[in-house]
């Protein structure tokens, strides 16, 4: 189940500790989980999270085994920040058959992304897996990061995005503990954060909508995180998947329009016309480009 360049719109937190909820997580729609043995997990519990996630991904790894067809989420494990000493024991203990990434957190520096490569480069030889099949998602959650940015979406093959730590961020600046407003919206940071993953062509993933009670903030707000450049967001809660994977799927108006743009421009081309207006509109070569863009996101996504 070669998923490397998949694009993954919803990605949920799952505490590393709570088996039931990691088993149940491997059932529902989200595209993709983030198994955590990092914040979300108190340090008298970590080597249980490392546990229970090692035998879920075994247990993962069998089945794909007997059922190759098999779909499930896709199956990430966030570890520890580079340099503390829990990073190597989560290493050791979840890479493995079944993993398909990590999601590193706190990151800085690009060397910190590269000293994961190099282990995972050790690693995987050791435990089966392919050279280079666990990938890398990479959360910034300070203004080093974030300034560094380009360089760490750029400092391995193996990295497949950007992930926004908005919590952490809003801490390192001071910000007030409840953030409305610009404070909640960080516009600058996070547009920044998606400029940095398209230069280097990998995904941006936007931070986690706190408040289960708000749909509709979560609508409001997701719907602002497609419109600023990001290709997908993280959740806490499989409530939220239905909203996030919407906010971040073509809808059928989208689909409508975009077929609307290619059939006006390969009509006007193949009549030997330069200049293409559509609609009061001079359609150009990047707008018909995110329209074939719409179209095969669609497709890959079934619709």
């Amino acid at each position: 189940m070669a998923r490397k360049n998949e694009l993954f719109r919803s990605w949920m937190f799952v505490p590393g500790n709570r088996q039931r909820m990691i088993e149940k997580s491997l059932g529902v729609a989200v595209d993709a989980i983030m198994m955590d043995i990092e914040d979300g997990v108190a340090p008298a519990e970590k080597d249980s999270a490392r546990q229970q996630i090692a035998a879920c991904l075994d247990q993962v790894a069998a089945k794909l085994k007997a059922e190759p067809q098999l779909r499930t989420p896709a199956r990430y494990v966030r570890i520890n920040a580079v340099g503390h000493e829990r990073s190597r024991d989560d290493l050791a203990a979840v890479v493995r058959k079944g993993l398909e990434g990590l999601v590193v957190p706190k990151v800085e520096t690009p060397e910190q992304i590269q000293s994961v490569a190099q282990l995972l480069d050790r690693r995987e030889p050791e435990v089966g897996l392919e050279k280079g099949s666990v990938r890398l998602l990479c959360a910034l959650e300070s203004p080093k990061g974030l300034y560094n940015a380009c360089a760490i979406a750029g400092a391995s093959p193996r990295v497949i995005g950007l992930l926004f730590g908005a919590e952490d961020f809003a801490r390192e600046l001071g910000l007030p503990l409840r953030r409305e407003g610009e404070a909640r919206d960080l516009i600058y940071a996070r547009s920044s954060l998606v400029t940095a993953a398209a230069y280097a062509h990998v995904q941006a993933v936007d931070g986690v909508w706190p408040d289960l009670q708000d749909i509709e903030g979560l609508k409001v707000f997701s719907l602002q995180s497609r419109r600023i450049g990001f290709s997908g967001m993280s959740l806490i809660h499989p409530a939220q998947i239905e909203i996030v994977n919407g906010a971040f799927s073509p809808t059928a108006d989208d689909i409508d329009y975009a077929q609307r743009v290619l059939k006006a421009f390969d009509e006007a081309r193949a009549r030997g016309e330069g200049a293409v207006a559509f609609g009061g509109q001079l359609l150009d070569l990047p707008i018909v480009d995110r329209a074939r863009r719409t179209l095969e996101l669609a497709e890959s996504l079934g619709k």
